[in-house]
């Protein structure tokens, strides 16, 4: 296949695991939520390919592994330095991408030490809103549009959803 043909096939697939990222925050129930966002991971792993981004692959498969730990409750603090050491050591050597192809690895890093740690809505959502800007950059970057402007849509919804509840915790 051809580098135009792959970003066309890559960025359809692309918008179909942004639907599930958009599901995953508008639903409230948090097993629901993390099952949205490993098919999200899964699906965005295959666009990946698409991409020739090998990071992306590999920090999807593994973001998406991570996801099914969390809805089944089996996010430890073992699996979770086993996460962040995996992520790292592989995303590393599948990078052929430059500084870019550290992006999604600070991201998952990032992401799995907010899903470990993090217990307050305020925090989560903020964890949020920064893996999306991290994520936005990278996506510009490889030329997947489609997820650049789902992840663009996800990180608004969540900054309207934090103000809203800052602005509603501190009016109580």
């Amino acid at each position: 296949m051809n580098l135009p043909l792959n970003i066309v096939i890559g960025n359809i697939i692309s918008l179909i695991a942004g639907i599930f990222i958009i599901l995953s925050m508008w639903v409230n129930d948090e097993k629901k939520a993390y099952f949205y966002q490993f098919l999200n991971a899964f699906i965005l792993m295959i666009s990946s390919v698409f991409f020739f981004s090998w990071t992306g692959v590999t920090t999807m498969a593994i973001a998406a592994s991570r996801n099914l730990m969390v809805y089944n409750d089996k996010l430890t603090r073992n699996w979770t330095i086993f996460f962040i050491i995996i992520s790292i050591v592989l995303g590393l050597m599948v990078n052929t991408l430059g500084l870019v192809g550290l992006l999604p690895i600070i991201a998952i890093v990032q992401i799995t030490l907010c899903n470990y740690h993090l217990k307050s809505i305020r925090t989560i959502k903020t964890s949020f809103i920064v893996n999306s800007a991290i994520y936005i950059v990278y996506f510009l970057a490889i030329l997947d549009f489609s997820s650049a402007a789902i992840e663009s849509i996800t990180a608004l919804i969540g900054l309207i959803s934090l103000y809203r509840l800052i602005t509603h915790d501190s009016g109580s």
